[in-house]
């Protein structure tokens, strides 16, 4: 027995001054891979515009003019595609987060819902391409009409807050959020 006590306090004295200490590190550092995972996102949706559009067009004729009324339908969807953000877009300091995202923008240029696509009024007869020219009008006319600045704004909003609540839900406490 003494022989173990002996022991015990050789071994206690000759690593005296060694010891084992546990903590937590509270620094969060984004990883490559957190980041492939921000960007695995995709397209991130922020808000979404419906839009209903009536065009038509006219053809002169010698006796009678040929008219064609459609009246088109689409949803036009604002957000941020996760795929465009850098390398370096994110840098934290200890509990704070510094994101650089991509700008809000249209997600998806084919909005028009062909299916929905209703006949108004049609006299004479048009070709492909007269229907062709008639969809791309009321295409030009969503975009202006539905992608204002006002929408960009409200998608921005939106963006802003829920990916702030992404990053804060990650463990940052302070999360500083700017656009391209």
């Amino acid at each position: 027995m003494i022989a173990v006590v002996a022991i015990f306090f050789w071994v206690r004295s000759a690593f005296k001054d060694n010891y084992l200490e546990l903590g937590t590190n509270e620094n969060i550092d984004p990883t490559p891979t957190q980041i492939q995972s921000i960007r695995d996102i995709g397209e991130w949706e922020f808000l979404s515009v419906s839009a209903e559009e009536m065009v038509d067009t006219v053809r002169k004729g010698i006796f009678t003019d040929d008219e064609l009324v459609r009246i088109y339908y689409g949803t036009l969807r604002l957000g941020i595609n996760m795929q465009h953000l850098s390398d370096s877009a994110i840098t934290v300091q200890g509990d704070s987060i510094m994101v650089t995202l991509p700008k809000v923008g249209l997600l998806d240029k084919d909005f028009i819902d062909e299916s929905k696509t209703k006949p108004f009024y049609e006299s004479g007869k048009w070709t492909p391409q007269a229907h062709q020219a008639l969809y791309q009008k009321a295409h030009r006319q969503m975009l202006t009409h539905c992608l204002t600045s006002d929408n960009i704004t409200a998608a921005q909003i939106n963006a802003e807050s829920q990916i702030s609540n992404l990053f804060k839900s990650l463990g940052y406490k302070n999360v500083k959020l700017t656009f391209e």
